[in-house]
Order: structure tokens, then C-alpha cells, then sequence
């Protein structure tokens, strides 16, 4: 299990990626666009919580903003006019996330 502060610190690596992929929105399409948008909200709301101790809180809102992650990366992959840099900016955000996740499981 990770300690608190190496959770934090990978969350705070985490959403300087989701900032990463809101710069590289553009004029992306909607779908995408309304996807990053809702995790880089969740990903704020959630920082309350990463800074707690309670662990089964951690793991369920990483839980869910893998879930987010996964999401949009879907997303990214079945549209047909998304630019390379940010469907390479939503797989680090799912990585990241991703990783996050297994690593507190």
C-alpha cells in the first residue's frame, strides 16, 4: 500500500496530466471536450479526499476517476477526426490513473 503522502503526490502528477489534456482540447469535439472537462471536476472535488486518511474513501474516488479515465479514452479512440497530441495527452491521464489504481489495490 502506498502512504499518504505518495498518494498525494502521484494525484497531484495526475491532475497536472488532466490540465495537460484540457490545454490540448482545442476544438476538439464535444464528446471529448464534455469527457475531460467532468474528470478535470471530479479530479478537483477529489482532492479533499486524497489528503484524507481514510483509505477506503482514496480508493474508491481513484476507483472512479480510472473509470472517468477509461472513458474518455474510449472516447479518444473512436473519434475519427482526434488530434494525436491529445489522444496521447487522455492515454497519460489513464495510465496515470490506471497505475494509481493498481497500486492501491
Amino acid at each position: 500500500m502506498l502512504q499518504a503522502n505518495e498518494i498525494q503526490q502521484r494525484f497531484t502528477h495526475i491532475q497536472q496530466t488532466i490540465g495537460e489534456a484540457q490545454q490540448a482540447l482545442g476544438d476538439a469535439p464535444d464528446e471529448i471536450r464534455d469527457c475531460i472537462e467532468k474528470l478535470s471536476r471530479e479530479a478537483q472535488q477529489a482532492q479533499d479526499v486524497m489528503q484524507s486518511n481514510d483509505q477506503q474513501r482514496v480508493i474508491e474516488c481513484v476507483d472512479r476517476l480510472e473509470d472517468m479515465g477509461d472513458e474518455a479514452k474510449r472516447i479518444s479512440r473512436s473519434l475519427p477526426q482526434m488530434p494525436a497530441h491529445l489522444e496521447a495527452a487522455v492515454t497519460r491521464v489513464h495510465a496515470e490513473l490506471s497505475d494509481l489504481k493498481h497500486k492501491l489495490h
